[in-house]
Order: structure tokens, then C-alpha cells, then sequence
């Protein structure tokens, strides 16, 4: 009888994902890196104010292809959101523009999502996380904004960091988030060690309403959050990469073949692409530029702002990519790297985030606009 509930209780946790038998991934890696960092010229001030920390951006590309909005919060995550455009892809950008009054009740880092409803109407959507998550909508294209209002009766951390519409289903999206146990239910259910859980949301109105929150992964043995997806090339399948926060292990991966109805077990990435808060971007050329903070456990550019260069069957297969991108150098062991990332029509590349990259002062908003064909060049 205790043989059959050990085998019970072993395939229970296989099923949960809380046993991994692979030995760990290497903690280095051997791609070439591009280093950009002394570049001084080609780093844009979006936002910098002496003695004030900002931080955390996201980004969004407008149909035109040349206006991106960013929001970012006055302070590490949680603070007054700002909103700031750039009416010509990146070389510009604006003084803060107006937004309501209850956006400086914001607890925690803003994210913004385009999305379209199945009449073809388009908003713009603002979430802010914690408990509860909120959400603040424009649909004519950021000039006007609707108050934080609650999304339901529940939480979570950098809410709705990715947002993908369904295949197939116009109006239908998906959002992906974490929480660590002390948000979702608006009380601590803190863990010892702590249980991380993978969040996803629909919305079945173009962004209007979202469901309760459902539970796909939940691990203790290690810290699967910030989930940053990517759709594959034929569209068929999503991928979602996954900083580890307990740093013992490399980042990790999940898909899903079935507009994520269900998902793989987690697997280990190579170091190449170990870091927090990645987002991905298809290049001209059907390559993915990844962006994201470094914290492979052996390199040399551990806490500064980095980018990936490779093939999206190199996530899937577990190879290490084509190449790696010194973007800024962080004067911080960790403290950067929250990135938008967008793709111009002529295939400029327009990345934003934040970082101490003055030393002794605080954290503030860069942009750099990058040439793919360059950086090969430099890679070579």
C-alpha cells in the first residue's frame, strides 16, 4: 500500500510540474556578443529627472508604424503612471502627457496592449497589478484615457505582462501573469518556500472584461514568473519564456499547440537566453530579437540591459541562438531591463527601458533604434 501512494504521489507531482529529474542546463554560454554599451551616441533620452526613479516601461506601435506610446511608473514598480509618445519611432519623444488623476494610485509596474475587438474596433489597454488588477482603456489611441477601474476580484505581479490575440477567434485574447501567493486572492498565502503560479486571463470582448485568473504552472522548487510570449512563424504555436527567480536554474520554456487550452511541462532554456522579463519581436527577416535584463549565472555582463538574436526553433530545440547584444551597461548588480520592444516597417528595431546607467545616480528611460543588418555585421 505505501509503494502505490508513493507512486500516486510521484505521479501527482509530475503532473503539477513539481519534479524535475533533469540535471541542470550549463550556467554559460558560448555565443559571440555584439557590445554596444560605450555607444553613447545612439542612446535617446525618453525620460530622466535628477533624484527621481523611473522605471519599468512597456511599449506599444501604433498602425501607423511610427508613433509609440511607452507608460512607466514614478518609482521601482509601484507609483504614478507616466505616459510619454514618440511621433517618429523612437528619435523623439514627448513631455508627459495628461492622464486621470487615479493613475497615481498605481500599485505596481503598468503594462499597455493594443488590441481589437470582433466589430474591428480598436482600444488601448492599461493594466496595473497587485490587488486587484486594474485596467484602464483608450480608443482613440491614447489621447484619452478611462480612470484604473478593478478587472475582477483578483490579483497578480507585472498583470498581464504579455497579451495574445486567439487564432482564429476575432476579439479573444489571452494574458499571461504571475503571482507568488501573497495577491491573487487579496490575502498572503505565502508558501515556505514559496509556490510560484503562472496566471492566464481571457477576454472574449476585445479587452473589456477578463476572466478569473487559471492556474497553468505552479512550482516551489523553482520561481517561474514574468512570462514573456511569442507566437510561432505558421502561427500555430505559443511559446513563453520564464524567468527563474530562485537563480539556481536558467530561464525556462513552455508552449502550447492549442491557443493555450493546455501546456507543455516546463523545460530548461541555455544560459544564452537566461534573464527577467523577456519580450520578443519577429524581425523583417523572420529572426526574433529577444530583450531582456541578463542574469545567466556565468557571464560576463550579469545585471545590464541585453538582447538575443537567433531562430524561433532555437527556443523550441534548445539551441543557443546566433548571437548576444551588450544594449546598456547597468551600474546596478540586477536593477534594469523592464524593455518594449518594436519593429519599424522599414525593420528598424526600437527598444526602450530603464536602468541605473549613470553611476551613483537614479535609474532613468532609454531608447535605442538598432539595425539588424549592422549587428550581424558586428557579429561576424
Amino acid at each position: 500500500m505505501k509503494s502505490l501512494l508513493r507512486c500516486l504521489a510521484l505521479a501527482g507531482a509530475l503532473v503539477a510540474g513539481t519534479v524535475n529529474g533533469a540535471p541542470p542546463l550549463p550556467a554559460g554560454f558560448t555565443l559571440p556578443v555584439v557590445d554596444l554599451s560605450s555607444e553613447t551616441g545612439r542612446q535617446i533620452i525618453v525620460d530622466r529627472e535628477p533624484g527621481k526613479y523611473l522605471g519599468h516601461p512597456t511599449t506599444v506601435l501604433l498602425e501607423d508604424g511610427k508613433t509609440i506610446l511607452c507608460v512607466y511608473p514614478e518609482g521601482h514598480g509601484k507609483g504614478p503612471i507616466r505616459l510619454r509618445r514618440s511621433p517618429d519611432g523612437g528619435r523623439t519623444w514627448s513631455g508627459n502627457l495628461p492622464v486621470p488623476a487615479n493613475w497615481s494610485t498605481s500599485k505596481e509596474t503598468p503594462t499597455v496592449h493594443r488590441v481589437v475587438d470582433a466589430a474591428g474596433r480598436r482600444r488601448l489597454i492599461v493594466f496595473s497589478g497587485l490587488y486587484p488588477v486594474r485596467t484602464a482603456l483608450s480608443e482613440d489611441d491614447g489621447n484619452h484615457w478611462t480612470d484604473l477601474l478593478p478587472a475582477g476580484d483578483w490579483g497578480g505581479i507585472v498583470a498581464m505582462g504579455s497579451v495574445e490575440a486567439v487564432r482564429g477567434r476575432p476579439g479573444h485574447y489571452l494574458a499571461l501573469f504571475h503571482d507568488d501567493g501573497r495577491y491573487q486572492f487579496a490575502r498572503s498565502i505565502a508558501t515556505r518556500p514559496p509556490t510560484f503560479a503562472l496566471l492566464q486571463s481571457r477576454s472574449a470582448d476585445g479587452g473589456l472584461t477578463w476572466s478569473f485568473p487559471q492556474t497553468i504552472v505552479s512550482r516551489s522548487d523553482i520561481h517561474l514568473c514574468e512570462p514573456g510570449l511569442v507566437r510561432s512563424p505558421d502561427g500555430r504555436e505559443l511559446a513563453v519564456l520564464l524567468r527563474e527567480n530562485s537563480r539556481t536554474r536558467n530561464s525556462w520554456l513552455i508552449t502550447s499547440r492549442d491557443e493555450g487550452s493546455t501546456w507543455t511541462v516546463p523545460r530548461e532554456l541555455p544560459a544564452a537566453l537566461t534573464g527577467d522579463r523577456h519580450v520578443a519581436r519577429y524581425t523583417r527577416d523572420g529572426r526574433l530579437f529577444i530583450s531582456f535584463r541578463d542574469m545567466a549565472r556565468e557571464t560576463k555582463t550579469r545585471g545590464d540591459w541585453v538582447a538575443w538574436v537567433g531562430q524561433y526553433d532555437d527556443l523550441v530545440r534548445g539551441r543557443e541562438g546566433q548571437y548576444r547584444v551588450r544594449l546598456m551597461d547597468n551600474h546596478h548588480s540586477f536593477d534594469c531591463a523592464y524593455p518594449g520592444v518594436e519593429v519599424l516597417p522599414d525593420g528598424t528595431l526600437v527598444t526602450v527601458t530603464y536602468g541605473h546607467w549613470t553611476e551613483g545616480q537614479s535609474p532613468y528611460l532609454v531608447c535605442l533604434r538598432l539595425d539588424l543588418t549592422d549587428l550581424d555585421r558586428r557579429a561576424r
